[in-house]
């Protein structure tokens, strides 16, 4: 069994990685082999293997697909805020890199499974309080649009059978460790992050404005989880919305006061951010996530399991 990871110098993609090398087998065979793709190599130990480059370029998606790789987790790409501010780069990594995936798997001649990471910024309003599994992908984002596009293309190459494809709108994944993406949402995490370090963290958003997240680790169970399922109980719809918490932002912080206290809390400086706030008013706030849940998708039930889990495994990794 050999896995293909896109984007796996990214957060999700190392932890991802860490947890196939943790289980050693997935869809029931030994792993042989994790290939990993990013722009920058990620770290890995023989007989695994890192490269590096733009996915987008001439032949480097079917360099990649040369391996044959049985599963591909496809989760390169650029984030909301920077597809936003950057039209060119947005549209050439994650339209073009996608397409050059999907049409070196084509040519290569055999079906893996593929997971795509999409996202619920492919919605758009005006929204229902809560959406439910059938309402209309309509995004109001240059991201939201060009991540719609990939869905496009995977549930037509999957219909077509070039491969077995699932994709993933993941909510919002918090707290993610490290510093801070371009991601018009990194606010959520920072919020939550900086504090615990003992950082002081700029709030955007009013404290009221409520929205879904998980966890990384629940994010790593979706993408193990859609690697193993049986699509045959997934049918033609191949793109499912993932369940989350939907939590206001002062939920947030009451639950950081209840793990570290009133002064850790104190540390949130609420510095309101016009393009910020028009871009998280473009996206959803709760999902019904029926079909998903259904099929076996877990996330935490409340922030203070998802804070939990960042104490867990990345506190104090700034």
């Amino acid at each position: 069994m050999r896995v293909l990871i896109t984007g796996a110098a990214g957060m999700i993609g190392r932890k991802l990685a860490a947890a196939l090398l943790a289980r050693g087998a997935l869809q029931g065979q030994q792993i042989s082999q994790l290939i990993l793709h990013d722009i920058v190599a990620a770290e890995v130990e023989a007989p695994h293997i890192a490269l590096e480059g733009d996915l987008s370029g001439p032949g480097v998606a079917a360099g990649l697909i040369a391996h044959r790789p049985e599963v591909i987790f496809h989760l390169a790409g650029v984030v909301s805020g920077e597809a936003e501010a950057n039209f060119d780069l947005g549209y050439r990594v994650n339209v073009d890199g996608t397409r050059a995936l999907f049409e070196a798997i084509r040519a290569a001649g055999y079906a893996p499974r593929v997971v795509y990471a999409s996202t619920t910024a492919v919605f758009g309003g005006p929204f229902p309080e809560e959406i439910p599994d059938d309402f209309a992908p309509t995004p109001h984002s240059s991201y939201g649009v060009q991540k719609l596009i990939g869905e496009a293309l995977l549930s037509d190459y999957a219909r077509r059978g070039f491969f077995d494809g699932i994709g993933l709108r993941l909510p919002t994944i918090c707290v993610r460790p490290g510093k801070a993406n371009r991601a018009a949402s990194s606010f959520f995490s920072g919020i939550i992050r900086e504090p615990l370090n003992g950082l002081p963290a700029d709030l955007p958003v009013a404290r009221d404005w409520l929205h879904t997240m998980a966890s990384p680790r629940a994010a790593v169970g979706f993408f193990l989880h859609a690697a193993e399922l049986d699509l045959a109980a997934v049918g033609p719809r191949r793109n499912l919305t993932l369940p989350g918490v939907a939590v206001t932002v002062g939920e947030q912080i009451e639950a950081l006061t209840r793990a570290a206290g009133a002064e850790v809390a104190g540390l949130i400086r609420d510095v309101p951010d016009p393009a910020v706030w028009a871009i998280v008013q473009s996206w959803p706030r709760r999902f019904a996530a029926t079909r998903a849940r259904a099929l076996g998708f877990q996330a935490e039930e409340s922030f203070d399991q998802i804070l939990q889990a960042y104490v867990e495994e990345d506190l104090h990794r700034v």
